[in-house]
């Protein structure tokens, strides 16, 4: 176990990270460049650069790494939610005045002002919490993985209005801290929300339409509904698959919260969507480049991206040898599949979790007759 950390943050974000070495200089880059001063980051059997990224980011004091601690509190705790209570007796958490948990294939991305975080909270009139809905993007009919950055290169996405699959109106809450209370009007940081209510009354949470949160979300809940969704202030992008190449790797690292459930053909199908364009997180691409140059620029930061990425190529080649791997890769590439990218709202929720089998042709061969805009 490392030790405690010693830095300080007054709007941190939690993560956990296993074999994403090629994705943080980017994700870091862009929430620093929003306002985000601090990244905890807990990880976990890395073998991609990985750690040494993140440790020659720390010797800078732009985040804190940690061995993830959830094998060493018993039965019960899961990566992330091992990682989450461990994080709650940290002086770095308890400190901070916002904390987001939030993944590095996760981007806030704010609609208002200058697109920053003091122009969220000034739009929300500086409440106690923002719950921001993810909107999915795909891989932008990328198959083969480059080093390129998502948020200039994957723009595809679902529609705004998208009520299945279920993951497509999910939620992550920034919140405050107050005191003693880590997570402020809760008792417990959770993955989507804080948990366990301490006060009597509704928090002042607003989500990412400005809106208030229903109150029947108050105790439980972690995805929108027809209601109260909406992108008006703030969205969560969430880039789920990357390249068709990345996500085989996603797929044989495993999940850090649903570490039973497999990354298979229909977690596919219902987090590829390819069917609207959305490059509003660009207005901030500027300031995102600028900050990952002077990243890029600390000693020894760039070649440790480069290793990562020469790591990230290695193990795609590794797994296209393999034959279920390969016949993994076809499936997913297939003009079935790549056709309902485009029209996953012709799909319903059922359909959405038993995967592209219970898809009909009949419905594939009408798709077919839709011209490509």
């Amino acid at each position: 176990m490392t030790a405690a950390p010693t830095a300080t943050a007054k709007r941190l974000i939690i993560t956990c990270m296993k074999n994403e070495g090629p994705f943080i200089l980017e994700w870091v880059a862009h929430h620093r460049a929003i306002g985000f001063d601090h990244m905890l980051v807990f990880t976990n059997d890395c073998d991609d650069g990985t750690v040494e990224l993140l440790d020659g980011l720390a010797e800078r004091g732009y985040v804190t790494r940690m061995d993830n601690p959830y094998q060493e509190m018993g039965s019960g705790y899961n990566p992330q939610k091992g990682a989450l209570k461990y994080a709650e007796s940290l002086d770095l958490v308890r400190n901070a005045e916002w904390v987001l948990v939030s993944d590095v294939d996760e981007f806030v991305n704010i609609h208002v002002g200058d697109g920053d975080l003091d122009s969220l909270f000034a739009a929300t009139n500086d409440p106690d919490m923002i719950s921001m809905q993810w909107r999915l993007f795909g891989n932008s009919f990328r198959d083969s993985y480059s080093d390129v950055l998502l948020t200039q290169e994957h723009s595809h996405c679902a529609p705004k209005y998208c009520p299945a699959p279920i993951q497509a109106w999910g939620i992550k809450t920034m919140f405050k801290t107050a005191g003693d209370y880590v997570a402020g009007a809760y008792d417990r940081i959770g993955v989507h929300r804080p948990l366990k209510r301490r006060i009597a009354d509704m928090p002042n949470w607003v989500a990412g339409t400005g809106r208030p949160v229903p109150e029947d979300m108050a105790d439980q809940g972690w995805r929108f509904g027809i209601r109260d969704h909406g992108y008006d202030m703030v969205t969560l992008n969430h880039y789920a698959v990357r390249s068709t190449e990345s996500f085989l790797v996603k797929r044989d690292r495993g999940r850090v919260n649903h570490v039973e459930r497999d990354q298979g053909l229909a977690y596919w199908m219902r987090m590829n969507f390819n069917m609207e364009q959305d490059t509003s997180i660009q207005r901030r691409l500027s300031a995102t480049k600028k900050e990952l140059t002077r990243l890029k620029r600390l000693k020894g930061i760039k070649s440790l991206h480069e290793a990562a990425v020469t790591a990230h190529r290695s193990k795609i080649a590794e797994l296209m040898a393999r034959e279920d791997m390969k016949i993994f890769y076809e499936e997913i590439t297939s003009p079935k599949l790549t056709l309902l990218s485009r029209h996953l709202n012709f799909v319903s929720r059922a359909q959405f979790n038993d995967g592209p089998d219970a898809i009909s042709a009949d419905l594939i061969d009408r798709l077919e007759q839709v011209p490509v805009l």
